[in-house]
């Protein structure tokens, strides 16, 4: 499966404190693939939303994979850590078809 989190930043938030607190948590167990990014340069369309400021997308074997991620220390600390940096978060779980 596959854990997709879209953020915005407040304006004035610390991003390099952001991107180092996401990357600590490429190191919990179970996660296979991990990716930090911001919005490409590609052209405008009707369906393309680049209001966000970064996009994780972290690949998992199982949802038990997943549920340990959201239940790690790890990942609590960095919510707590970070949480007044954005001022919204939606999240995109999807699973092989």
């Amino acid at each position: 499966m596959v854990h997709n989190v879209y953020f915005w930043l407040k304006p004035d938030a610390d991003h390099a404190k952001f991107e180092a607190g996401v990357r600590e948590l490429f190191g919990i167990a179970g996660i296979q693939s991990s990716f930090l990014g911001r919005s490409a340069p590609t052209p405008e369309r009707p369906v393309t939303d680049k209001s966000f400021s970064y996009h994780l997308s972290l690949g998992f074997a199982s949802v038990e994979d997943h549920d340990h991620y959201q239940a790690h220390p790890d990942h609590h600390r960095f919510v707590e850590d970070c949480s007044d940096l954005w001022e919204r978060v939606v999240v995109y779980d999807s699973r092989e078809a």
